[in-house]
């Protein structure tokens, strides 16, 4: 059986509540059709190109919310703080990776951002070993890379890790690095399931 020793997760859907749910709330309260955001990033060739520069770092939060609110036909005011507005911390989440890093578990972040400076470094500094954060590292997922680098970060090689992320999209590429995933649906599950794993009582 493999000895799992490190626990590697996304941040946004996983360490906060339905990013999704965010976006339909910002389309009601925008007037716009629900799923309108999630539709856009998931077939708009502009839209998804817009994303990717964002995410790593290529695109500015400005430059992003002005072309994807006109995109939308919204206001680009603080598009980004509005489309995440609903996305609050997963507090069963973040009390879990707390305490399995006092248990010795090795944990590490990689996420895809929004925009680097919208982190609390205090908050990721109590829960983590390592942080990889796209817009500073240059790449995305599903690069394989940065999942590499995110086991890197905490000093194991990927079959020693355990990496949770809400986009089963987002899972694979861990997968084929020889980590053990898990898709996040709700924080009682994912606790029961990689707490198994890492053999912490939960």
């Amino acid at each position: 059986m493999t000895l799992h020793r490190g626990l590697l997760v996304d941040y946004g859907g996983v360490l906060t509540t339905d990013v999704f749910a965010s976006f339909d709330a910002f389309c009601t309260a925008e007037g716009l059709p629900p799923g309108t955001v999630r539709d856009l990033f998931r077939t708009d060739p502009t839209a998804r190109s817009l994303l990717a520069g964002l995410e790593d770092g290529t695109l500015s939060d400005a430059a992003f919310e002005t072309q994807f609110a006109a995109l939308l036909g919204v206001s680009p005011e603080a598009l980004i703080a509005r489309l995440m507005a609903e996305a609050g911390d997963d507090r069963e989440m973040l009390d879990f990776v707390r305490t399995a890093r006092r248990a010795g578990v090795r944990t590490g972040l990689i996420s895809n951002s929004w925009g680097v400076g919208r982190y609390d470094r205090a908050l990721l500094a109590d829960l983590f070993d390592g942080v990889v954060i796209s817009g500073e590292v240059g790449m995305r997922k599903p690069a394989p890379e940065i999942y590499a680098l995110g086991a890197s970060s905490v000093g194991l090689p990927p079959t020693e890790c355990v990496y949770v992320d809400d986009l089963p999209g987002n899972l694979k590429p861990a997968r084929a690095l020889g980590m053990t995933t898990v898709h996040h649906r709700d924080a009682a599950a994912t606790i029961g399931v990689v707490g198994a794993l890492l053999g912490l009582s939960t």
